[in-house]
């Protein structure tokens, strides 16, 4: 939260030191959310830059509630970001079809339907985790955090005791899964 700080009272190295902490994690987590039928010329680079850049631009406005807490904040502008792209590709005129006989490569209808239905089922069952334990397993699954960044985030005493809530968190995640 030092940095924050620093970044909010122009310090540039401060800026580029929390670029190199966060963007890797974020493009990690941001992988695979929009949808293949929104991307266009969009990557999964583009949105996390994009949102990135907006989110530095306005961190004047952001109130230090923690490590977590910032993490989130940048989560969720990646994921306005992909939201942005998914009503910017709703509003563009319907594509022409190409022609019989031109093989796909993508995903059939029910294969997308899965994908979604898992996804949505892994949400709701995150949601049904206590805080600390999402946050573990978002910093774990989705982030690539070490087990040792964890217990410095989660306030475990090592990184084998973050281990041992992270692999708890799973379980109870994947039990609410099925």
């Amino acid at each position: 939260m030092e940095l924050v700080a620093r970044v909010q009272a122009g310090d540039q190295s401060a800026l580029e030191r929390l670029l190199a902490r966060y963007r890797p994690r974020l493009q990690k987590w941001a992988t695979g959310r929009l949808p293949m039928y929104a991307r266009g010329f969009t990557d999964t680079d583009d949105l996390v830059q994009e949102a990135l850049i907006g989110t530095f631009r306005n961190i004047a406005g952001f109130e230090d509630r923690g490590e977590w807490a910032f993490q989130a904040y940048l989560r969720r502008a990646v994921m306005n970001r992909v939201r942005d792209e998914i009503r910017r590709y709703a509003a563009q005129p319907p594509r022409t079809d190409l022609p019989d006989g031109v093989a796909g490569h993508d995903q059939s209808p029910l294969e997308l339907t899965l994908g979604r239905e898992t996804f949505a089922r892994y949400e709701t069952a995150l949601q049904a985790l206590e805080e600390i334990e999402r946050e573990a397993v978002i910093a774990r699954a989705e982030l690539g955090c070490s087990y040792q960044e964890i217990a410095a985030l989660v306030g475990k005493p090592s990184p084998d005791a973050a281990r041992m809530m992270v692999a708890r968190a799973l379980r109870k995640l994947a039990a609410a899964m099925s």
